[in-house]
């Protein structure tokens, strides 16, 4: 089973338009630098699911019947975007799982073309893809959203965007087994006060420190966070590391 990060930015992305920061400066002039809307790919045995759709290229990248399917964290534009072209394709369909959000994206649902959201996960609910065992874990944002636990091949990796912090029940689930690797929400520098949807470096170690994670890799990063990094390079403990976009783990 891999994990590859296809984006890890945050609803801004990287560079952020018209900003002048060295961060924005630099990703304008090296793509490695780029961090596009935060989505990964999860692989295991002839399984391929696309973690999120806020990429506006999705017909591009993957072509037809190439993926297994659609996990959806939430609908916020930034992580489903994508699905808005996407659907519009024809002759094949490509599940979409997610939370049961009545409201979902624009008009989606009314629309949904190609794709079919019929099966939207329930809390805590466990399925078995083929060889990659599926896990949806409630987290604390203002829409309806899920992390995921994915086991397979050996290997336990949870992928928690978008959450300020990790409610205790998907926590308690997490610890039932070791975690090889975390994926976790990380957009600002250590902040005053607690954030509304968003860990900040803070929370995420909080996070880290509970779950004990094998490996623990920080994505949905803002640029003002890159920018802190840089004048901060030892604020990230051994085991704990940024993410890029392009990143296999």
């Amino acid at each position: 089973m891999r994990l590859t990060l296809l984006g890890t930015g945050d609803s801004r992305q990287v560079p952020v338009y018209n900003c002048s920061c060295p961060v924005c400066a630099a990703a304008r002039i090296s793509p490695a630098r780029r961090r596009g809307p935060c989505c990964a790919l999860i692989e295991c045995g002839a399984q391929r699911w696309l973690i999120d759709s806020g990429l506006t290229d999705l017909t591009e990248r993957f072509a037809p019947h190439s993926l297994s399917g659609i996990l959806q964290t939430h609908y916020h534009a930034d992580h489903a975007q994508g699905l808005l072209h996407l659907r519009w394709g024809q002759g094949l369909v490509i599940p979409v799982h997610g939370p049961d959000d009545p409201e979902g994206l624009a008009d989606l649902y009314k629309h949904p073309g190609i794709l079919d959201f019929s099966q939207p996960f329930a809390a805590f609910e466990r399925r078995q893809l083929g060889e990659l065992s599926v896990t949806a874990l409630p987290l604390n944002h203002s829409k309806p959203t899920f992390g995921y636990l994915f086991e397979g091949q050996g290997r336990r990796i949870a992928y928690l965007t978008d959450t300020v912090g990790v409610p205790e029940a998907s926590c308690v689930e997490l610890e039932r087994a070791p975690l090889d690797l975390l994926v976790l929400d990380c957009s600002t520098a250590p902040q005053p006060v607690v954030p509304r949807n968003h860990n900040d470096l803070t929370r995420a170690l909080e996070v880290i420190e509970r779950l004990q994670p094998t490996q623990a890799v920080l994505t949905h990063i803002g640029h003002s966070f890159d920018a802190w990094l840089l004048e901060h390079p030892d604020a990230l403990p051994e085991g704990v590391s940024l993410a890029s976009d392009g990143l296999l783990l």
